[in-house]
């Protein structure tokens, strides 16, 4: 294949991984219920499947570094498939507890962020090869997450639908096996920036351990990344209480029911595809940290403050569609940087930690977001919570280590160039400025 055409499938390789994520997300809290649970347990199957994230990403960057990156990539669409595949074989044999069906979605979600961060960390020597910047690639690799999102939700529905969900966590298991023949086929180790490792894609350890500890030390020491999960952890926790509490109540009270909600979130998720998309190419054109800021505050800020005044559908479509579009940038930039800062032999644990730091607040999002909704009110609050949302993402306009947000070598803005001296005699001379270094 080309070098575009590598990429191509590794972007293919994402959507398709992703969309058997979602689906999965979609047809587990049925089949719970298929097999006469309770709303508690699909609340318990729902934790079963978040801790994974949260666990998988710190445990799993260092262990990916030592099988190498193809290779962990394929393993987890196969873990994923096998254990999924297990629920509905398990049930038409001998049973499925309700105990085995939680041990499965733990073991599913465990090695779905360590198979993202593989191909996350295979991403810039795939995009190098084929000419494409940095932050194009990046935004390409977000947008093919939001894709599996708008492809994914309905998929899922309609299977369950069709189908009923047990088989559509067996057609979801296909779905992964066809990502790890794609990766197998198509996604060459040699594609890597050689610096990532060796010729079969592992990096150098000095024991499974210290390498955890080195890239936490890292995560700890640089300032950037201090501010980064701080940052992302806070709105990670807000949007979850938007998305899987007050939004539906919300819906419930003032929009007309489930209908409406699936309108406002594909319509948001639409967004921020396109958005994804269409910022991937101006992206490197751009100053970030200024771009980061305005994005990150349209991202909330409208979706936010519309249910907190109590307006109706047309207002929070429209509200929706610009927060999503704003969204769209947001990954691709930290992404950049990310790729950046980390070194190339640590990108993978350090790429799970800080997944794991910003995933940690967000079981409890909705939980909080009851509680408040019960005492406040829905409309009061989302008033709380775009309040906090829009100081929080306000904070890398303080500068300081947020400054190290810029690419290397490229400052923020312009410097003036010195007056040159006066020459003793007239000539005729170019002035020129040196670019220094944002950090």
């Amino acid at each position: 294949m080309t070098p575009r055409g590598r990429l191509r499938a590794l972007l293919a390789v994402q959507v398709v991984s992703r969309v058997g994520n979602v689906v999965t997300t979609v047809s587990v809290p049925f089949a719970v219920l298929a097999r006469g649970g309770s709303a508690t347990d699909v609340g318990i199957a729902a934790f079963m499947a978040t801790v994974p994230i949260v666990l998988g990403g710190p445990f799993g960057g260092a262990l990916i570094e030592r099988v190498g990156f193809v290779r962990s990539s394929i393993g987890s669409d196969v873990v994923s498939g096998l254990t999924l595949l297990a629920m509905p074989v398990l049930a038409w044999t001998v049973g499925l507890p309700f105990w085995a069906l939680l041990a499965l979605v733990f073991v599913s979600g465990l090695f779905d962020l360590p198979g993202e961060s593989a191909r996350r960390v295979l991403l810039p020597g795939f995009a190098t090869e084929a000419g494409v910047p940095l932050e194009r690639a990046v935004g390409h690799f977000e947008a093919s997450a939001r894709l599996s999102v708008l492809v994914g939700a309905p998929v899922g529905g309609v299977l369950v639908a069709l189908l009923g969900p047990l088989p559509a966590l067996a057609c979801t298991a296909l779905a992964f096996g066809g990502a790890a023949v794609l990766t197998a086929l198509f996604v060459r180790q040699a594609s890597v920036v050689p610096a990532a490792g060796g010729d079969d894609g592992t990096v150098p350890s000095a024991g499974y351990w210290r390498d955890i500890a080195e890239g936490f030390r890292f995560c700890v020491r640089d300032p950037f990344f201090r501010l980064v999960i701080a940052l992302v952890l806070v709105t990670n926790l807000l949007d979850a209480a938007r998305s899987t509490t007050l939004l539906p109540l919300y819906a419930d009270e003032r929009l007309g029911g489930a209908q409406a909600l699936g309108f406002v979130t594909g319509t948001f998720g639409g967004a921020a595809f396109l958005g994804s998309v269409a910022f991937g190419y101006v992206a490197h054109r751009v100053p970030r940290r200024i771009t980061f800021v305005l994005c990150f505050v349209l991202a909330g800020g409208p979706s936010l403050a519309v249910p907190a005044l109590g307006l109706g559908l047309p207002w929070m479509l429209a509200a929706s569609a610009v927060s999503g579009l704003a969204a769209g940038s947001l990954n691709p930039i930290l992404g950049a940087v990310e790729l950046e800062r980390i070194p190339v032999h640590m990108r993978a644990r350090v790429f799970g930690l800080l997944g794991a730091g910003s995933w940690a607040g967000i079981p409890l999002g909705g939980l909080l977001a009851g509680f408040a909704a019960e005492g406040i009110g829905v409309s009061a609050t989302f008033g709380v919570v775009v309040a906090v949302y829009t100081v929080v993402t306000l904070a890398p306009l303080t500068g300081g280590a947020w400054r190290l947000m810029e690419r290397p070598g490229q400052p923020e803005r312009p410097e003036r160039p010195e007056r040159p001296e006066r020459p003793e005699q007239p000539t005729s001379a170019v002035t020129s400025t040196e670019s220094t270094s944002a950090r």
